[in-house]
């Protein structure tokens, strides 16, 4: 009898610590979930600010397209939102600023610094930032000025008008690549140190 009441409580008390835990991970993946929300929000918000910087005046190039799909692509653990969130940004600042008929180089830029920005999710030191910066500052470079060579309209459709394009375009690459570094610095440094105020958007 005694081994019966003993086996009882036993089985009482693991019953007892099966529900706390039940509670307490319900009350994790609630929390998480909440500071999923929070970070989400955070990361569109910063985004779509960072588009609409497109419609004050500023230098030739020197805007924050590359910043945004680096930013998205490195930040964003969802990888469709990476790519949604980012281009929602570029699709509504285009609908104001107006489209051209080259739009279609902007936006495959857009999406392959997206995928460099990937390459940043678990390794964001400074000089990883750097690097993919100045990589998408080059990759725009060299994908927009191609699309404007083979629109036919600048520029003979040869060697010598593709290269006649390129060094056309260099003088305003300065613009394009401090604009990256800028604004990249800006949007990362700004989402570091709000992880470090608010830890809940450390939360993937």
């Amino acid at each position: 009898m005694k081994n019966l009441v003993s086996v009882f409580q036993q089985f009482a008390r693991s019953n007892k610590e099966n529900k706390k835990i039940i509670i307490l991970h319900y009350k994790f993946q609630k929390e998480k979930q909440m500071n999923s929300k929070s970070r989400f929000l955070v990361l569109a918000v910063m985004i779509l600010a960072a588009a609409f910087t497109r419609l004050i005046p500023h230098p030739p190039n020197f805007t924050a397209i590359a910043a945004i799909a680096l930013f998205g692509g490195a930040y964003f653990s969802n990888k469709k939102l990476a790519f949604i969130i980012p281009f929602l940004a570029m699709l509504i600042s285009d609908s104001i600023i107006g489209f051209h008929s080259t739009v279609w180089a902007v936006y495959l830029s857009f999406a392959l610094i997206v995928l460099i920005g990937f390459g940043l999710m678990d390794k964001k030191k400074i000089s990883n930032i750097f690097l993919a910066s100045v990589s998408a500052s080059v990759l725009f470079f060299v994908i927009t000025n191609f699309a404007v060579w083979l629109n036919g309209t600048m520029y003979p459709l040869n060697p010598a008008g593709l290269l006649a394009c390129y060094v056309a375009a260099i003088p305003f690459f300065h613009y394009n690549l401090l604009g990256d570094l800028f604004y990249v610095g800006i949007m990362f440094g700004a989402f570091e140190l709000a992880r470090h105020k608010f830890p809940q958007l450390i939360v993937q």
